[in-house]
């Protein structure tokens, strides 16, 4: 493609080096071009679109083709702090845990199983030495991204620790190594294991060179500390403490008042005399029965003990929490905070390319730092997305207003409700098209389950299907337009073919529909159909793919658009509850119970998804509202028509598009 650029990656040099079978240099990518689907920035102040200096980015996409993107378009040394939690050991660890809204008793449905795609990231590479070049890879281009002072943070468990230990020393340095964190993540091992409990993971912090960004973490002092070093009270009623005011090395006297003191001998005072003037003007320095001064220290003012390496006052995300998200691998918010603030200021840059649930997105976004995510896994990505829209709407609720920050500017010093970096975010889809999945077999299952009546003589057709043609795009991606538009451009090479054509995919971006919509009106012959088909383990490897579908009535209302969704089916929902029990019927009473989200823009321009309006439900038995009344677009001239698209996604993630058009009044 004309648009793709290569990107040159630096050679590792550190030591230790890790081999294995297959190991190869990673000396250059290529970066694909990136497709804006999805805006959402609510204040009209922040702008309506993405590229600006504050936006935040989220992907989908394979994270290799994501990090390269980054590297291509000005990202290269500008991220303060790279956070990720790697899969550790199995793709069927990353299946999303559903239910639908407000149905109490309803089967807990998982989430659809990994395409191919993400069967190569998140399956295949455990099962030999891929793991290791595919982590290799990747760090090598974190590397390339990191800034000056900045830290990457990886999280692991003991199952892969020690490998990336070693990959992280031979990329980044073993003399960067900063910390070897253990996060006590449970209290309790299983009962009647036959081995100590695993209760701990581990978090290696390397930084990009001997500077970085480290800002201290406290934690309360316990009752007996405080009973023994804050045991006295001054005639405010302020706690305070004595504390020794030298330090080891021989040092001068000093005057304290009229009194000239010496140190004791190997000693100096820990302050010069211009705070020691001070701190006898603020009465902080008082004197021990034999004349040496001791420096008064209030409880209130102390920041409290500084956090080591241990961390055991982090819980893991339980069943009850409110932060939970039924993703299997999130990790608890009070983790990531502690993470972000201690190795990164307000208005710095946070990735993450394994985002899952969005935690470090959203703790990012509420700390006032910038953020990129990605993820290869579209469930992610819509969780993501969900979660951070409810971020910025509480911000933006509770007056707060984007700090607009530039890029690599670094603010000292942090607030107890730090102004966002902005209130807005843009989604892009990163293509892959040099993804090698092996799909042969998966092909002759289709064949077989549709019915196609494979033509080795043809170079383009992969056969029929009863007269039709049948084309079946390669699984290592969706169906897109670019793919219908080549089925197009072929049909015209053949002036003589009067057959229509099917075409065979495994999922299908939105705009598909559109444009075949557009391309069937006006064609007596060489229409085009679609089958498409999902893979799932549980339910059989293949099944023909019913799409959702919603009846919504959108009207202009005078200044006002009206948007009433009236009804919402989603047959894979239904078919995967009726295979759990066959009373399904009873647990949907309501339609809304299997939506998720429901999002409106009012000026879609058939590219990108501006979301004007966000029906993102606060608590799991919540519904959405399915009526919805907002501001009609201003500036169009009377007669003209807008058009309206409303986003249906459903409680498996599947994404439903409707488009009205509504005429200027």
């Amino acid at each position: 493609m004309a648009d793709q650029k290569t990107v040159e990656i630096a050679e590792a040099k550190g030591r230790p080096m890790l081999h294995w079978v297959g190991k190869r240099p990673l000396d250059h990518v290529t970066a694909y071009p990136a497709q804006l689907v999805e805006c959402f920035s609510p204040l009209p102040s922040d702008g309506r679109g993405a590229g600006g200096a504050g936006d935040n980015l989220l992907f989908h996409g394979d994270n290799k083709d994501v990090l390269a993107w980054l590297l291509a378009h000005g990202y290269r040394g500008k991220v303060n702090l790279v956070y990720i939690d790697p899969p550790f050991d199995s793709g069927a660890d990353y299946v999303r845990q559903v239910q639908l809204r407000g149905v109490e008793g309803t089967a807990r449905l998982e989430g659809e199983a990994h395409s191919l795609g993400e069967q190569i990231q998140y399956t295949d590479i455990w099962a030999n030495d891929m793991y290791l070049q595919f982590m290799y890879e990747r760090l090598l281009l974190l590397k390339e991204l990191l800034a000056e002072g900045g830290s990457i943070v990886i999280h692991c468990d003991y199952r892969k620790t020690h490998q990336l230990r070693l990959l992280m020393d031979e990329i980044f340095g073993a003399e960067n190594l900063q910390n070897e964190i253990i996060w006590q993540k449970t209290r309790v091992s299983k009962a009647q294991s036959p081995t100590f409990g695993n209760v701990h993971d581990t978090l290696w912090v390397f930084s990009s060179g001997k500077v970085r960004t480290f800002n201290p973490q406290f934690e309360p002092y316990d009752k007996d500390y405080v009973a023994s070093h804050y045991n006295l009270t001054d005639e405010k009623g302020r706690k305070y403490g004595l504390w020794d005011f030298t330090q080891g090395g021989a040092g001068p006297p000093r005057h304290f008042g009229d009194k000239e003191i010496a140190p004791p001998p190997g000693k100096h005072w820990i302050w010069g005399q211009e705070r020691i003037d001070q701190a006898m003007a603020e009465g902080r320095i008082e004197f021990t029965s034999s004349g040496m001064p001791r420096l008064r220290r209030y409880l209130d003012e102390a920041r409290g003990k500084q956090i080591g390496d241990l961390w055991t006052d982090i819980f893991d995300v339980n069943s009850q929490a409110l932060e939970r998200l039924d993703y299997p691998t999130q990790k608890p918010e009070a983790l990531l905070e502690r993470v972000i603030t201690a190795s990164s200021n307000l208005g710095d840059i946070v990735l993450d390319c394994f985002v899952g649930s969005g935690t470090t997105a959203a703790m990012a976004q509420k700390l006032g730092r910038r953020w990129i995510a990605a993820d290869i896994n579209k469930g992610a990505v819509q969780t993501t997305s969900k979660r951070l829209q409810a971020v910025i709407q509480e911000q933006i609720e509770a007056g707060a207003e984007p700090r607009q920050a530039t890029m690599g500017l670094n603010e000292d010093g942090e607030e107890e409700s730090p102004p966002p970096a902005a209130l807005s975010f843009s989604v892009y889809r990163v293509n892959d098209y040099d993804l090698q999945v092996q799909h042969n077999e998966a092909v002759n299952l289709a064949v077989e389950l549709v019915g196609i009546e494979r033509t080795k003589t043809d170079p383009f057709f992969d056969g029929t299907r009863g007269k039709n043609l049948v084309k079946i795009v390669p699984f290592n991606h969706p169906l897109t337009p670019l793919d219908l538009q080549l089925i197009q451009d072929e049909i015209k090479a053949r002036p003589q073919e009067d057959r229509d054509v099917t075409v065979v995919c495994l999922g299908k971006e939105i705009a598909v529909d559109a444009w075949l919509e557009a391309y069937n009106k006006h064609r007596p012959v060489n229409g085009i159909d679609v089958i498409e088909l999902r893979t799932d383990q549980k339910y059989g490897k293949f099944f023909l793919h019913q799409p959702a579908q919603a009846q919504v009535k959108v009207e202009r209302q005078g200044d006002k658009i009206v948007v009433e969704i009236e009804d919402f089916i989603s047959p894979t929902i239904v078919e995967r509850l009726e295979m759990d029990t066959p009373l399904f019927k009873a647990h949907i009473p309501d339609w809304r119970a299997m939506v998720d989200v429901v999002l409106i823009d009012t000026a879609y321009d058939e590219e990108v998804f501006n979301i004007a309006l966000s029906d993102v439900p606060e608590r799991k038995d919540d519904l959405v509202a399915g009526h919805y009344e907002l501001p009609a677009p201003e500036g169009n001239a009377p007669g003209s028509a807008t058009t309206v698209a409303v986003k249906i996604i459903d409680m498996l993630g599947e994404e439903v598009l409707v488009t009205a058009k509504v005429y200027e009044t």
